[in-house]
């Protein structure tokens, strides 16, 4: 389909409850909403209000009642334990029901939150659409976070009950959850009434008994749950993400408008079937394991894969590779910080042409800047297109894609393409008037946001206006800083905070970046902003070198310090780069540039709950020390 995007994204605009009351129609509704979108009380815009659905009916049980019971719904593929297991769309109703009516045995009703602290297993998507068919609000934390972290998910959301499973595998690691929950809920002041464990076969889970119960016990002597019809305004789930205060912010996210929009975006900005198969390679603890690993496939009709592993490692780099021709995937969805894991490891791609790829049309990236050298590599070496698309926790789906399923665009590399229908994306300044074409300011949404987005922080609506909605009336700040070129292109350079100012000129760390990845031997970097007396900051490059790479350090640092002054300009001041082994990331592979530019100034800073491996932050500050920054022992 070609030249539908302008018509689109402009009714979208001027008309968003004909637009979205149009999507709603691939909804099943228990009862038709009083109005598609309900303006009363802005910035708390509600979608299909009056409406009654129930998400998890829509997921699994109408393609099951359309007889498309025995398609796969689930593909479990865990390389870490030699398993792949499929999950039919009548198994997962069976599944799903059972599990409901185990928890309603156990007092969980409508409107209670369940928090769910599991690893990458299919119980983990059955435990959230168990929760949505009560009508039950889920809180999946991320499966191995520290006790402390978890019972301030804990003391805020309130669970009725927790789901865990006994263990995680982390690699060739075996992490026991057990003791990690048990200390949680010692530390919490609110104490859930039941625990369910799933027990797995590499560690057996000790049970506090009345409280714990073991999850193939319940399941097997539940009644199968009837679905709870729920108001569309009414949540599904809260996800937390972390707060600047360290008091984490738990997005709410609805029922009825949730559904629409991500079922709206698999074919839309996808461009899948019903029936193909849809791999988000990412965790249900992050909101892309929310909304394209749990929800969106599986509101579509498409098979959607539980991958358990790592992209390199598990055993090594064409493990991705190896679950697209096993199970004929159409489109994957990754993180960057993936394919530059195993761009490191297999630089010439040596290893893709041994497996039969034919099924892949298109892989998707999103959850950091896309480098161009990373594009590149990978356009190279899969044949198929790369699409770089730009979006949040809060907002639960795309803000800025390329809508393969209305309109292909030509990519523009380091641009996150065209606004998706329902995004009016403005570039600001301090005045909160637009920027210049081409020039950066502070990215921002006008109100009201479309539906699928955050509607609140849980029991926190001052904070939410305060965070979102304050800097800039009448606009959803992102907290990203980027420009809008002539074309209508977003680019997104770097978190509001990643602006660095030098010599009053402020400067994208991004730009830095992207020229640094042009470098041969460099599989990876970043670029932070330190204190300078003279200048205010100056930026630092940290690099990772692609394996097998031996040249002089010092003479790869010359070179891209020399490259940036001949892509940017002197006016960068790009003189300090350091090689390091590795950086450090959370565990959805965003790089903590702010820790890191913490570390190298030497102020006090708080370990990032969200960390992968907190040894790196030691190995930084070392390599720091090494040119002058880090004063020891500030952390």
């Amino acid at each position: 389909m070609t030249g539908r995007y302008e018509e689109l994204h402009t009714r979208s605009i001027s008309d968003p409850e004909g637009f979205w009351g149009d999507a709603a129609s691939e909804i099943d509704w228990i009862k038709p909403w009083d109005s598609v979108l309900d303006s009363s009380n802005p910035p708390f815009y509600r979608w299909f209000k009056g409406g009654v659905l129930n998400t998890a009916y829509n997921a699994v049980d109408r393609h099951v009642e359309a007889g498309r019971g025995d398609q796969a719904a689930i593909i479990y593929d865990s390389p870490v334990t030699q398993t792949v297991q499929t999950i039919t769309y009548s198994e997962l109703l069976d599944l799903t029901a059972r599990v409901a009516g185990a928890l309603r045995a156990l007092g969980v009703a409508k409107g209670d939150r369940v928090i769910l602290y599991m690893p990458m297993i299919p119980q983990a998507v059955v435990a959230m659409l168990a929760c949505a068919r009560l009508g039950a609000v889920h809180s999946v934390v991320f499966g191995g976070f520290a006790p402390h972290e978890l019972a301030t998910r804990i003391n805020d959301s309130k669970p009725k009950a927790i789901i865990t499973a006994s263990c995680g595998i982390e690699g060739s690691k075996v992490l026991p959850y057990k003791p990690l929950l048990d200390a949680a809920i010692d530390h919490s002041d609110h104490k859930p009434d039941h625990v369910v464990v799933f027990q797995r076969p590499q560690v057996t889970a000790s049970l506090v008994e009345p409280r714990d119960v073991d999850w193939e016990t319940v399941t097997a002597a539940a009644a199968p749950a009837e679905v709870v019809p729920v108001e569309a305004t009414d949540p599904l789930y809260i996800l937390y993400t972390s707060g600047t205060t360290g008091q984490p912010k738990g997005v709410v996210r609805d029922n009825g408008g949730h559904a629409v929009a991500l079922k709206w975006t698999m074919s839309n900005m996808y461009d899948i079937k019903p029936g193909e198969v849809f791999w988000a390679a990412s965790d249900v603890g992050w909101v892309v394991g929310h909304s394209y690993i749990c929800y969106a496939p599986l509101l579509h009709g498409a098979t959607t894969i539980v991958f358990e592993g790592k992209p390199v490692g598990t055993p090594d780099a064409g493990t991705f590779w190896r679950v697209i021709q096993q199970h004929k995937v159409a489109a994957l969805f990754t993180a960057p910080t993936a394919l530059r894991a195993i761009k490191r490891e297999d630089p010439d791609g040596k290893l893709i042409p041994s497996y039969d790829l034919s099924s892949l049309r298109t892989l998707f990236l999103a959850g950091e800047r896309s480098d161009p050298d990373t594009l590149h590599w990978a356009e190279d070496h899969l044949k198929v297109p790369v699409v770089d698309h730009w979006w949040q926790t809060e907002t639960g789906w795309c803000i800025s894609g390329n809508p393969l399923g209305i309109e292909r665009f030509k990519i523009k590399y380091g641009s996150a393409t065209k606004a998706l229908p329902g995004w009016d994306v403005r570039a600001l300044d301090i005045s909160n008037n637009e920027v210049k074409r081409g020039d950066i300011g502070a990215i921002s949404v006008k109100l009201p946001l479309p539906p699928g987005t955050l509607t609140t922080l849980w029991n926190a609506d001052a904070r939410f206006v305060k965070s979102y909605m304050t800097d800039y009336p009448g606009y959803y700040q992102t907290g990203d800083a980027g420009f809008i070129d002539d074309d209508g292109y977003v680019y997104i350079m770097a978190r509001t905070d990643d602006i660095i100012n030098v010599a009053g000129h402020r400067l994208s760390t991004g730009a830095m970046e992207e020229v640094l990845s042009s470098h041969k031997d460099v599989a990876e970097c970043a670029v932070i902003g330190v204190a300078d007396q003279l200048k205010g900051q100056v930026p630092l490059g940290f690099l990772v070198l692609k394996n097998g790479v031996d040249r002089d350090h010092a003479v790869i640092t010359k070179e891209v310090v020399q490259l940036v002054r001949d892509e940017i300009g002197p006016v960068a001041a790009f003189k300090l780069a350091i090689v390091v082994d590795r950086l450090p990331k959370t565990r959805s592979g965003k790089i903590l540039r702010g820790t890191m530019q913490k570390i190298a100034d030497s102020e006090t800073y708080k370990l990032p709950a969200t960390i992968d491996d907190p040894a790196i932050l030691s190995e930084i500050s070392e390599a720091l020390q090494g040119i002058g920054y880090a004063k020891p022992s500030m952390a």
